[in-house]
């Protein structure tokens, strides 16, 4: 290793390889190499969680500067896989005024319940078994 000015682990594995395949040359892999670098996705990532309205447009722009053009595919495989997806809130109207009256009624008539009392009640989202 010190003839050739490389390292020792260097010399040591490519020994390792000529004994176990018989050659040092590079040998075919399974499957195709990812398109994005492990460097990439993990911008791609960061891009999305730092600014969450953005579209997969500006994603495939903003990975086409740095270097690596990908489809828009590609990119929400890569967020999906992270953990992010795209969704839309759930409209719900706004309380109006006599909503706002019956919550308050309802709150000052039940001031003074137990919480034994709101155990025996059955609410909406709940299931009696």
């Amino acid at each position: 290793s010190q003839a050739l000015n490389i390292s020792r682990s260097t010399v040591q594995s490519i020994i390792r390889k000529w004994k176990e395949y018989g050659t040092t040359a590079n040998l075919p892999r399974h499957g195709r190499p990812p398109k994005l670098t492990g460097r990439a996705r993990r911008a791609l990532i960061r891009e999305a969680a730092k600014r969450p309205m953005v579209t997969l447009v500006e994603l495939q722009r903003s990975t086409a500067q740095v270097g690596d053009s990908v489809h828009m595919t590609t990119i929400s495989r890569v967020l999906h896989k992270s953990g992010s997806y795209g969704r839309v809130a759930r409209r719900k109207p706004l309380l109006k005024q006599s909503h706002k009256k019956s919550h308050l009624q309802f709150a000052t008539s039940h001031v003074g319940d137990t919480a034994n009392m709101w155990r025996k009640v059955l609410w909406y989202d709940e299931t009696k078994i």
